[in-house]
């Protein structure tokens, strides 16, 4: 099939402005308050009370994908808003264009047209077809972040789609004009995590400069009054009283403070201290917090001065059995639904772990018999991907007995709370009810073996 450009000067659609958003936002907020008790409005009740249809209200709040101005008006009508020029903007012909290319690429082109794709050992780029959404949670975050001091806590193990989300969440906000800021904690150095004034003096360092702003942090600092205070009064006073817009702070694997306890506990706390001031200060509103991790803390912290109960939390599952077939799909791969459930038995619905298959597939490298039987033997295509899991088994000592116990069982058995919730967390089983199971046979068939051999 060949791709006609569309050049009719015409405008198809619109998408809200960091303004009209902002308004409608406050309209939702109210209503919800007033007859929600506070508590947010699902996207199945928006869609009710809008007769909007829930993927429409999804595109959005993407404020990148146009829709019809009608639809728009019925939107704000049904908060007793009047829809006005300022509040929204049409997609140009230029952006039109691009969108019609973009949807061919990704209705067409995951076909012959598209015969290689990137090795799928990063996250999926912005403009990639390839990456899937689940809903509703990007709506969500979408949502959420242009609360007023809110906190966004993304959990899941590795290679579940954290880092594509943050990534999409960042460039939502820069289109509202606030500051994206991503701080990955595996870089700070091993000597800051063991010394808080010279960890929060670095973590102010990296802010001042992801804003582009002369960090000036020696004259801001005060040793007498220590170093919590001092960041503190330095973000407060410093960065947030001289920026217009909100910030959207991301604290990528902070999985990395759960090794040093005693300093992640200050930080942690520290952190929560924030949160509670945006209750009452209007500089601290203008933060906006994401906190992404794998597992969760092993550490002992005071409930009450935590980050890890509060804000809205964010578990990335496994794809359904339509997100598998959708992906395999835009990949460019017919699977039978045979073939299907082969493929979701052998990895779930692990991200991380379909994408590497359907990539060796589309190279053609391998049948799906093929790459399965291997798998089933030694590991094959996911065999490094295994021997980090038998790394952070070996970690655990006292998990290695309960998962073998586990892969080895008929079915599903009961098990300590604690290790299950450490098991989970490393991503290496799933529930069946009040069952208990490994997540998939690629890891049931692995683990047996080596840890009978271990054993």
């Amino acid at each position: 099939m060949e791709l006609k450009q569309n050049r009719i000067k015409r405008k198809r659609g619109v998408v809200l402005t960091p303004k009209g958003l902002k308004k409608l936002q406050e309209a939702i907020i109210s209503s919800e308050i007033v007859e929600n008790q506070g508590d947010r409005f699902t996207l199945e009740k928006l869609s009710q009370r809008t007769n909007i249809s829930p993927r429409t209200i999804s595109r959005l709040w993407s404020l990148s994908k146009g829709v019809d101005q009608k639809t728009l008006k019925l939107c704000f009508n049904a908060f007793d808003l009047e829809l006005q020029d300022e509040y929204y903007s049409f997609v140009q012909d230029e952006e039109e264009n691009q969108t019609e290319i973009s949807e061919f690429v990704s209705e067409n082109s995951y076909t012959k047209e598209q015969s290689y794709w990137p090795y799928p050992d990063r996250p999926v780029p912005l403009d990639s077809p390839l990456y899937i959404e689940r809903p509703p949670i990007e709506e969500q975050v979408y949502r959420e972040i242009t609360q007023p001091g809110c906190v966004i806590r993304i959990r899941s193990p590795r290679q579940m789609g954290k880092t594509s989300l943050v990534m999409r969440l960042l460039a939502f906000a820069q289109k509202q004009e606030y500051h994206a800021l991503n701080i990955n904690c595996d870089q700070l150095d091993e000597q800051c995590l063991t010394d808080l004034n010279r960890l929060l003096r670095c973590f102010c360092l990296q802010i001042a400069t992801q804003l582009g702003i002369d960090s000036n942090i020696d004259d801001q600092w005060d040793d007498e009054i220590g170093c919590k205070l001092s960041c503190s009064l330095y973000i407060q006073n410093y960065l947030l009283k001289q920026s217009e817009n909100p910030i959207v702070l991301v604290l990528s694997e902070v999985d990395r403070f759960f090794e040093y306890p005693q300093l992640g506990r200050e930080f942690f706390a520290l952190l929560r201290s924030w949160c509670d001031e945006a209750r009452q200060n209007n500089h601290w509103q203008k933060l906006r917090l994401v906190v992404v991790y794998s597992t969760e803390q092993y550490i002992s912290l005071d409930i009450n001065h935590s980050p890890f109960n509060i804000g809205l939390p964010i578990r990335l599952r496994e794809f359904t059995v339509q997100q598998v077939e959708e992906l395999a799909r835009r990949y460019g791969i017919e699977l039978t639904n045979q073939e299907l459930k082969q493929l979701i038995s052998l990895v779930g619905g692990h991200p991380g772990l379909l994408q590497l298959a359907l990539f060796n597939l589309l190279c053609g490298s391998m049948t799906l018999q093929e790459l399965i039987a291997e798998a089933i033997a030694n590991g094959g295509i996911y065999r490094y991907h295994l021997w980090q899991h038998w790394v952070n088994l070996q970690a655990n000592p006292g998990l290695i007995k309960i998962y073998a116990e586990l892969v080895t069982a008929q079915k599903g058995i009961n098990l300590d709370p604690v290790y299950a919730y450490k098991l989970e967390s490393l991503g290496l089983i799933s529930f069946e009810g009040d069952r208990i199971v490994p997540r998939c046979e690629l890891y049931r068939n692995y683990f047996a073996k080596q840890l009978a051999t271990s054993t």
